[in-house]
């Protein structure tokens, strides 16, 4: 009777063991599962973040060399035009002398590598 009551302890504390060591098993790959959750979302934001600083640069890019085409004309270089880009989307702002010269700075910032589009808002004679 005492062996019997020993052999049954002895199994059911193996039993405990195997048990605690699975729930272990599973905490662990639960915990590995949530670190591979947050790099992946870390790896995202600094995805993002690049991706943000890279269009601002590409943005100012954009402006300069929409400047630089403008001050090439002899109609527009002397006009006070402001450009602003954002997200490859020129702004024109200031004054043309003639609707002419307003069309010609469309056309010039639209064919600015990078651009998507152009709010030309100059004001002839402005």
């Amino acid at each position: 009777m005492k062996q019997r009551i020993l052999t049954m302890t002895t199994i059911g504390a193996m039993v405990a063991t195997l048990a605690l060591a699975g729930c272990d098993k599973r905490e662990q790959a639960a915990a590995k599962n949530d670190t591979a959750v947050a790099m992946d979302r870390a790896g995202n934001a600094v995805e993002n973040t690049g991706a943000k600083v890279s269009n601002k640069i590409d943005d100012a890019m954009i402006t300069t060399s929409v400047k630089a085409e403008l001050a090439k004309d002899a109609n527009l270089s002397a006009m006070k035009i402001n450009v602003d880009t954002s997200q490859g989307r020129v702004m024109l702002k200031g004054s043309a002398p003639s609707n002419e010269a307003r069309e010609h700075a469309t056309t010039l910032a639209q064919n600015v590598k990078g651009v998507v589009a152009v709010d030309n808002q100059l004001k002839v004679g402005g």
